[in-house]
Parts: C-alpha cells; sequence; structure tokens
C-alpha cells in the first residue's frame, strides 16, 4: 500500500559530503529520511524555491521531455529499501498509459516538487526505515 508524504525538509551541510531529505507521513506520524548527495539536494532545494537558471538543468530537462512527449508525471513512489539504499519510481501517463520508470529517491523527487507532483512511500518501506 502506498501512503502519501510530503517532503518536509532538506537538512544541507556543505562540511559533509551526506545530505538528508526528510519525507513525512500526511497524517501520521512516520518519517523517512533519506541520505542524498549534495548536487542532489541542492538540485531538490532550487526547485522546491522555484529558481530558475538560464539554461535547463538536468531535472528541468527530463521536465520539458515529458512535456513535449505530452506525457504527465503523475507520481513519485518509493518502493523499495535494499541493503540500506532506497528505491523509486516516476509513474508518468502518456496518452493514457501508465509508464513506470526506475529511479533514485532524490532525482525523482528533484523532478516531482516542482510541479507539485504527489509523493508516496511504500508502507513497508516507511515500516522497514522507522524500525
Amino acid at each position: 500500500m502506498e501512503v502519501r508524504v510530503d517532503l518536509a525538509q532538506i537538512r544541507i551541510s556543505e562540511t559533509h559530503d551526506q545530505q538528508i531529505i526528510v519525507l513525512r507521513e500526511r497524517g501520521g506520524s512516520r518519517l523517512l529520511q533519506i541520505v542524498i548527495g549534495l548536487t542532489e539536494a541542492l538540485a531538490i532545494d532550487r526547485r522546491v524555491k522555484n529558481v530558475q537558471l538560464q539554461r535547463p538543468m538536468t531535472h528541468d530537462l527530463l521536465a520539458n521531455t515529458l512535456d513535449a512527449l505530452g506525457a504527465e508525471l503523475e507520481k513519485v513512489v518509493v518502493n523499495e529499501l535494499q541493503e540500506h539504499t532506497f528505491y523509486a519510481k516516476l509513474v508518468i501517463r502518456q496518452q493514457g498509459q501508465l509508464i513506470e520508470i526506475d529511479s533514485r529517491p532524490s532525482d525523482a523527487i528533484a523532478l516531482g516538487v516542482a510541479n507539485d507532483v504527489p509523493l508516496y512511500v511504500e508502507d513497508h518501506v516507511l515500516d522497514e526505515a522507522t524500525q
């Protein structure tokens, strides 16, 4: 079962290699902390704040490509936790068909947050990560 979450926090530290994004369960108390790189954290932060750059970055390029192909990012799902590594998928709708694409959570979230795309975490992932 998928649980709706919100991006609650982006913890950026220029003195550490590992940055953290925090997802909070809607209507619940569970938090999911995912360690990501500085570049990815800055990309998410930039997209949350709607900071426009002169040239499109990778996540902007993918969003523009989806738009040009008539596709829409329907949702982002963090769907797996294996050996301390989180996995996610992009759920894209194109011409009425759903397409699922494997993604790193940080890339999926960076792509989704700029357009208010719903974020979900599989219930079993929340349970495993919060033990």
